[in-house]
């Protein structure tokens, strides 16, 4: 069977983040994907003008939807947008097994607001402890630890905390650090860190949901969670260094990098 991976997020009508992003991940990594609106935003490389979240049962209805007719080998959340979205997501993904990764998605890279402190904690209490992996930036881990994430030392310290928020896994990721970018995952026995070159470039739309949805793929594929994340950490900064140069403020990644396990 073809391997088949899940995104619940939002839509970016420019094509560079969001279920946009997160398909073209899925198709590159030779997964098939499906994908179930949360919400729907105004936005190009320059702003987001709006978003408008769905209703909360059709968000429920199209997850049952696929889960039943063609479930996934794994799945993502990104922006849930709203506190009755992340419950109902949170309720239609109690009765499947499939691995899940949450991208705790709160700010746009334009500084738009995704997710308010309520939908937040929902997401915390109710859908952290279902996810074989958390992949929050330093601004949201700060947001969900509400305790400083500047140094390395201290994405450990919030690495520890959010996985005792229940998930199997976290994923801090170091791309604001000063220096090189350094992600830190911690299963609750050890850490491990995944480096590469800083990228000198503006186009970094999309980077977040573009590497949850490459370590989704690698899961879907049936690797490991430090190998997806391993081969997905190649592919983001292989498609940052490619970006295409698209638009005229903060363009996409490329989507079309290489993709490669070392096994």
């Amino acid at each position: 069977m073809k391997p088949i991976a899940l995104t619940i997020a939002g839509s970016d009508p420019s094509g560079g983040a969001g279920v946009q992003a997160d398909l073209k991940t899925f198709h590159q990594f030779g997964v098939y994907g499906e994908a179930v609106l949360t919400l729907i935003t105004v936005q190009n490389t320059r702003r987001v003008s709006r978003v408008e979240c769905l209703d909360p049962v059709l968000v429920a209805e199209q997850i049952a939807a696929v889960a039943e007719d063609i479930p996934p080998h794994a799945a993502k959340t990104g922006a849930l947008g709203n506190a009755a979205i992340v419950r109902a997501v949170a309720k239609a993904l109690e009765q499947f097994q499939f691995p899940l990764i949450v991208d705790p998605v709160m700010i746009s890279k334009h500084g738009a607001p995704l997710m308010d402190s309520t939908a937040a904690r929902i997401l915390r209490d109710e859908i952290f402890p279902r996810a074989a992996l958390v992949t929050p930036n330093l601004a949201e881990a700060q947001a969900l630890t509400e305790k400083p994430v500047r140094t390395l030392e201290e994405v450990r310290r919030s690495a520890e905390i959010l996985y005792g928020m229940g998930p199997s896994a976290v994923l801090v990721k170091g791309g604001h650090l000063d220096g090189e970018p350094v992600d830190v995952l911690y299963d609750g026995r050890a850490f491990r860190h995944f480096s590469a070159d800083r990228v000198a470039t503006p186009n970094t739309h999309g980077t977040g949901c573009t590497y949850s949805a490459a370590i989704t793929a690698g899961l879907a594929l049936g690797h490991s969670v430090p190998d997806a994340i391993a081969a997905a950490k190649r592919f983001i900064t292989a498609a940052i260094a490619s970006n295409p140069g698209l638009g005229s403020g903060a363009g996409p990644v490329n989507h079309h990098a290489e993709v490669s396990f070392n096994l």
